[in-house]
């Protein structure tokens, strides 16, 4: 996976015209249903902040391809789901994954439009609920609203600690600066306490 990785962010720095395209095709890779747990988006998505933040990436760019992405990576998840129904998880190769979805159906039926929005934050369940969501026939504008919230929260969140400690990086007093560090320090506490937040929701569920 750090292999991977590393090449990845090699091609991107090679070839910055790209970089908008590959951004948005590992989110919606990594939202995508079996195909997301291999897929080091987060960890990709963190640093490429970091390029943007210092300077050799455009971020908006970036941002508005990392929410494309993951956008229609839940759909499709959610259009299996739909096509297949709850006979999915008696299918190959999804019979593995009973449990997980199991789990996720508790999560779903206890907090709906809330658990789509929510697990696209949880890495144990991000790709499997729009499956859920689609196998338990959602409303789809409800699906919809959810999808496309969490992702234009999502992208930024994911890139943001990494652009403001890059930009606040390249000056050399802090006193400079404040803004940039309480900006990162922002998002990233708005970010465990999402993440936290909804983990302790599917623990109950």
């Amino acid at each position: 996976m750090e292999s991977l990785t590393q090449s990845l962010l090699g091609f991107i720095e090679t070839h910055q015209a790209w970089a908008p395209l590959l951004v948005g095709l590992l989110a919606f890779g990594e939202s995508l249903v079996l195909l997301g747990v291999f897929i080091p988006a987060t960890a990709l998505l963190l640093v490429v902040g970091g390029l943007a933040g210092s300077g050799v990436l455009s971020p908006v760019p970036l941002v508005l391809a990392a929410i494309v992405g993951a956008i229609l990576g839940d759909i499709c998840s959610y259009i299996i789901g739909r096509w297949l129904g709850p006979s999915i998880v008696h299918r190959p190769p999804f019979r593995r994954y009973r449990k997980q979805v199991a789990r996720t159906r508790l999560f779903f039926r206890r907090y709906g439009f809330f658990a789509v929005f929510g697990g696209r934050f949880l890495t144990m369940i991000r790709n499997t609920v729009p499956l859920v969501a689609g196998m338990m026939a959602m409303n789809q504008l409800r699906f919809q609203s959810a999808n496309v919230l969490s992702a234009i929260v999502w992208a930024p969140l994911m890139m943001g600690p990494g652009y403001l400690a890059a930009k606040g990086a390249n000056h050399f007093s802090f006193a400079g600066n404040e803004s940039l560090w309480i900006g990162a320090v922002i998002v990233a506490v708005l970010g465990a306490g999402a993440a936290l937040f909804f983990k302790q929701r599917l623990k109950r569920a």
